[in-house]
């Protein structure tokens, strides 16, 4: 290179689309059109990933280039496509909360090959790697060279020769030189006749990556919501003189919810309790219990309308319904989009049974939401922790606990359960209870309650592990925005690790039943 050809190497911006284009076109000369990067595509790439796109330029001129994106790499299936890692070209792959650089394209105008202008765009891409804290640059290289020894060497052969230093290829050599190490050989990665459709699998790792860091800076994005804001209702069980009088106080929750922009609105356990009051008098309390179970059809279609008026995902809390000739105690989730799904109680206390005529549940199930995975433990299940533990090895990001406890003691054993099961398994409890009290009903008499929005306990959570809770005993509503990305960062780096570092070797935990993944639309 002349002193008068000084190279430097920057971030592309978006003028240098048409010129990058240009030295595409020259570089690839040998290639069909329609395989070449255009300037859109150049234009689309500088867009989702500013600056991880560098231009190599001499004075004005544009020179060379390298793109790149940042993507999350299986180690377990590591190879994939050009077109899949970069969404054609596009970039709309490029995740920040990713692991890895990966190296879409790099190209010399034929010009200034050979001038060392690749190995300063190379440089530029290890030091974006450490910038971002990356565990590794990975791409697929070209082996041009390949086609001048078709049927006599395998491409794996072709690729070793090379490595050995027995045979020469222009983009392979100049990938070596840059620090990466071949990691297989692969058919399929490119519409690339000169290297006969092979590519080879290079990585070049990041000797300084520190992974932890890395995920604490990250937020992994799996589902479509990663930041939830949960509603949870302290709910007066006040006399009331009618249904009408009922559904208007549920309107009331779910309006101040969505006057706060909520995702999900959480009631109580036997919520629908207080239409008990508007029963004839004198009637026993299974009777009562019979009579709410009637409601069901008029229920569902109440909490349904509001669900789909306010937008929101709402559990409507509990409530007696008849099944397979029994009864049980069935919490319902209702969507924006007018679905109804079900999780009924599984662990009945004493006096349920005995006074309220209910039986213990079926089924474990799990609520794939576009805010999150949700499951439903109502009140006395939250005491068993195995339950939780199941939930959460199937992916549970929020566990909502409707109560109904009618003094400080029975609360407290419920609260102090979330509380364990939030901090063992790394997963948010809504608590969502009664307070007041139904003097004609003897069954609602007396609650005693405070909702409470339990976290975890570690640096990325509230110093005492709990998000909101409201006043004891008075009607309320408590609200928190939940990170669901923290909870998959700190589930692996989060100081103590339960979810971890369990003694697989000592004791398991196995379901009897399959736990059911159901779809939430």
């Amino acid at each position: 290179m002349k002193k008068r050809d000084v190279v430097k190497v920057r971030v592309a911006r978006s003028e240098d689309a048409a010129a990058m284009a240009a030295v595409a076109r020259a570089a690839y000369a040998a290639w069909p059109a329609a395989n070449i990067a255009n300037e859109r595509n150049f234009a689309l790439q500088i867009s989702a990933f500013p600056n991880g796109q560098f231009v190599a330029v001499s004075g004005a001129l544009v020179v060379g280039y390298a793109t790149s994106l940042i993507v999350q790499i299986d180690d377990h299936s590591p190879w994939y496509n050009h077109a899949e890692m970069t969404g054609f070209g596009t970039f709309s792959t490029h995740d920040p909360a990713g692991n890895s650089l990966y190296g879409a394209d790099i190209a010399v105008h034929p010009d200034w090959q050979g001038k060392g202008v690749a190995q300063l765009l190379y440089q530029a891409r290890r030091t974006l790697m450490k910038r971002h804290n990356l565990s590794q640059v990975v791409a697929g290289g070209r082996i041009p060279g390949y086609a001048a020894y078709r049927g006599k060497l395998t491409a794996k052969e072709y690729v070793q020769k090379v490595e050995d230093g027995e045979l020469r290829d222009a983009a392979l050599n100049t990938h070596l030189r840059a620090g990466y190490r071949v990691q297989g050989v692969h058919y399929g990665y490119l519409e690339d006749q000169e290297s006969l459709g092979y590519a080879t699998h290079l990585v070049m790792p990041n000797p300084d990556s520190q992974p932890r860091k890395r995920l604490i800076a990250g937020a992994p994005i799996r589902r479509t919501a990663r930041h939830v804001r949960v509603c949870a209702t302290q709910y007066d069980q006040r006399r009331i003189a009618s249904f009408e009088d009922f559904a208007e106080q549920i309107e009331y929750f779910a309006s101040t919810a969505a006057s706060y922009d909520s995702h999900l609105l959480v009631f109580p356990e036997y919520v629908t309790a207080q239409l008990f009051s508007t029963f004839e008098r004198g009637i026993t309390l299974l009777e009562s219990v019979a009579q709410l179970a009637a409601l069901e059809e008029r229920l569902d279609s109440l909490f349904r309308d509001i669900a789909m008026r306010y937008g929101l995902y709402l559990a409507g809390g509990s409530t007696p319904v008849r099944n397979n000739g029994g009864m049980r105690n069935s919490a319902h989730l209702y969507t924006p989009s007018g679905g109804i799904y079900t999780q009924e109680k599984l662990h009945i206390t004493p006096a349920e049974r005995e006074y309220w005529g209910i039986a213990p549940g079926e089924g474990i199930r799990v609520f794939e939401t576009p805010i999150g995975r949700i499951a439903i433990v109502i009140c006395y299940d939250i005491e068993f922790p195995e339950l939780t533990r199941m939930l959460v090895e199937h992916g549970v990001d929020i566990l909502l606990c409707p109560f109904a406890t009618d003094e400080r003691k029975s609360y407290l054993r419920v609260r102090y359960c979330a509380q364990a099961r939030a901090v063992e398994n790394m997963v948010y409890v809504v608590l969502s209870g009664n307070v007041g009290g139904l003097s004609r009903s003897p069954s609602m008499f007396i609650n005693f309650g405070q909702a409470a929005i339990c976290t975890p306990s570690d640096f990325a959570f509230p110093m005492n592990g709990v998000a909101a809770e409201g006043i004891v005993n008075t009607q309320t509503v408590v609200i928190a925005d939940l990170d669901l990305g923290a909870l998959d960062i700190q589930r692996q780096s989060a100081s103590v690790r339960p979810l971890l570092d369990r003694r697989h070797d000592l004791y398991e935990l196995r379901t009897k039943v399959p736990v059911e993944h159901i779809v939430v639309v």
